[in-house]
């Protein structure tokens, strides 16, 4: 039996270590906005084997796997302390979501989890689960981690299992590794989903993009990002909030959309990340778009380019839940570039390299939605006879 033991053990380790190691390199050409790496970053495999496996012979003389890993995705994103950072979403065989560390000193690869995942502090109202952190570097001197935090609805028949209340959880650190739970988020909203905090101070408030909805999966007649002030961080308390950037019929954020990572500050307007949701004959469609909003006014938007920025594609289309493309993380480097951390599938973890230059030719000269199979033409016509203009001159 000892055997056995052995040899597996020596193999698993083996297999981790070139994971781990493991090059990963740009696709070819790329669409210009953008150029996608061929590898994921993060995958349920790069868990620590400690975390899966008791390598104790005597209690597990086969080495079977005793904590499954099923997914690793929607991972928040920071640089600290020089390297590059992700809070990921890893959810167990039992379905259960939490959040581990992975650090590297590259951006886009080598990445390996802390030894121990975060063990989050619960409020008096414990969490059944908690998901898709945002890291966000405030200018008051804190790392925030703010969350979604689930927990069965009390108010239905004791026969539904399924329905849920999301609210945002609110957690702060100087470290990655020491947290602080702070209460949830309080606003007028039933359902509070993919809430991010702004980076800077506004009016000398705490701001946040939020998500109101009716139901846990459905927006009803809430839904769209919207936008609110809080004086306090410890005791979190949105009064009002408006809505700045809502769904639309027959778009990619029809049926719903959400604030991704927090924005990023540039000379000429916060750039804004954020998933849309339409609905399709196989389900819905998760997409992420983007658009920017004024450098002194982060509530009003000024940029607005129509389509998808990033949709799942090819093996990103397959996984635990298909046809997703989902992004709680993006990281900005001091050489202009950006290194955009999503999630296909709600399985696995990518990265696409851009600029700020390039980010910002996208988001001012990519065509608005017309909103109609006609202007799409007319957007097409006007590209094609630009170009006759440039052969002819």
């Amino acid at each position: 039996m000892s055997t056995i033991f052995d040899e597996r053990k020596i193999q698993l380790e083996a297999q981790f270590k070139k994971l781990i190691e493991k090059n990963n390199s740009q696709e070819a050409l790329g669409n210009g906005v953008y150029k996608k790496y061929i590898n994921p970053v993060i995958t349920a495999e790069h868990a620590p084997l400690a975390w899966r496996y008791d390598f104790d012979a005597v209690s597990n003389p086969y080495l079977m796997e005793r904590f499954g890993i099923n997914a690793t995705f929607n991972a928040g994103a920071i640089k600290f302390e020089g390297k590059y950072v992700l809070a990921v979403r890893v959810e167990g065989n039992d379905r259960k979501s939490f959040f581990a560390i992975a650090r590297s000193n590259s951006p886009t690869e080598g990445f390996e989890f802390d030894e121990y995942p975060i063990l989050m502090p619960e409020t008096e109202n414990p969490d059944t689960n908690v998901y898709d952190m945002r890291l966000i570097k405030h200018e008051d001197g804190w790392i925030y981690g703010i969350f979604c935090t689930e927990r069965k609805d009390t108010r239905v028949p004791a026969h539904d299992t399924s329905t849920a209340v999301a609210q945002a959880g609110i957690a702060r650190t100087k470290d990655l590794i020491n947290w602080e739970r702070l209460p949830d988020l309080k606003t007028k909203s039933d359902q509070q989903r993919n809430v991010v905090l702004h980076p800077e101070f506004v009016d000398e408030k705490y701001a946040l993009y939020t998500r109101p909805q009716d139901g846990f999966i459905n927006a009803g007649t809430g839904g769209g990002i919207g936008w609110g002030l809080c004086d306090s961080m410890e005791k979190a308390v949105i009064e009002s909030e408006i809505i700045i950037e809502g769904r639309q019929y027959h778009t990619i954020k029809e049926v719903k959309n959400g604030q991704g990572p927090p924005p990023i500050k540039t000379n000429k307007g916060w750039l804004h990340l954020a998933h849309g949701v339409r609905n399709t004959a196989a389900g819905l469609r998760y997409v992420l778009y983007m658009f920017m909003t004024s450098l002194h006014k982060p509530w009003e938007i000024i940029a607005t380019p129509g389509g998808h920025f990033i949709a799942p594609r090819g093996k990103e289309r397959i996984g635990d839940v298909s046809n997703v493309a989902f992004s709680s993380g993006w990281i900005a480097d001091s050489d202009g570039k950006v290194y955009i951390y999503y999630a296909s599938s709600d399985t696995r973890m990518h990265v696409a390299e851009t600029s700020i230059d390039q980010l910002l030719d996208y988001v001012a000269n990519t065509p608005k939605d017309g909103l109609r199979s006609f202007t799409s033409v007319q957007t097409i016509h006007h590209i094609i006879n630009k170009n006759k203009s440039i052969k002819s001159s």
